[in-house]
């Protein structure tokens, strides 16, 4: 399944925290979303990976992405060894999007950084025709995305760009709320975590504001790209 925007990121959760604006006004204008989640986030101190997969479906349900999947990668240990290459790529080929959305250049989660820059490296070795990847036992084409964004985190990164989701924004908080076991729940007899205080939501609602001010809206989500965008005309970004 091709789709316009392929958001690839380290953890279920991710994808809501960075990004989950820009995927609801994406397809709100017609383009068409698929998540790859690498790992199935199993040293997070709260939950399990069944729960968090029960969460990610849930939330991508609500997003209206195309599909979500999980690579089952090693949490915590994310690195660009050639084996997870290949898993990206082919992916990447198989999906053939325009856009690639991943995770933070710079990062409290050494995970988030890792991915980054596995994601990048992948990018640029999916077009390369002497390098071969099988799907299904047949060779796939290859393919190099025209854009890499990469979302900003916990850790702040001045954006190259910024989209407005002002109108997206509740809904954002409703998939990042899909994940209960990660996040503030008074209920929870869990142990305490770096995201599970209430402090965190408001932090999350704090940088969209903040990303918002930017450009003069009420909430935004920025991101930083690794090679200027081509505009036919300056018209476009009036």
């Amino acid at each position: 399944m091709n789709v316009d925007i392929l958001v690839i990121m380290a953890h279920p959760d991710d994808a809501e925290l960075c990004c989950s604006g820009t995927i609801l006004a994406s397809i709100d204008k017609g383009l068409s979303v698929g998540i790859i989640d690498l790992t199935k986030g199993e040293l997070g101190t709260r939950g399990n990976k069944d729960i968090r997969e029960s969460e990610a479906s849930a939330s991508a349900k609500l997003l209206n992405v195309k599909f979500r999947k999980n690579l089952g990668f090693r949490d915590g240990f994310i690195n660009d060894d050639e084996k997870y290459i290949i898993e990206i790529i082919k992916k990447i080929r198989l999906h053939t999007p325009d856009i690639i959305i991943t995770n933070s250049i710079k990062d409290r989660h050494p995970d988030h950084e890792n991915t980054a820059k596995l994601v990048q490296k992948s990018c640029f070795l999916s077009g390369l025709i002497k390098y071969q990847t099988e799907y299904n036992n047949n060779i796939q084409n290859p393919h190099r995305p025209k854009i890499l964004m990469h979302s900003i985190q916990n850790d702040y990164v001045e954006p190259d760009l910024v989209v407005d989701v002002s109108d997206y924004f509740l809904k954002k908080m409703e998939s990042v709320k899909c994940f209960k076991s990660q996040f503030f729940n008074p209920n929870s007899d869990e142990p305490e975590s770096f995201i599970s205080s209430k402090e965190f939501l408001e932090f999350i609602t704090s940088r969209s504001i903040e990303m918002g001010h930017k450009i003069g809206v009420n909430h935004g989500e920025g991101f930083v790209l690794r090679q200027p965008i081509k505009i036919n005309n300056i018209s476009t970004i009036i």
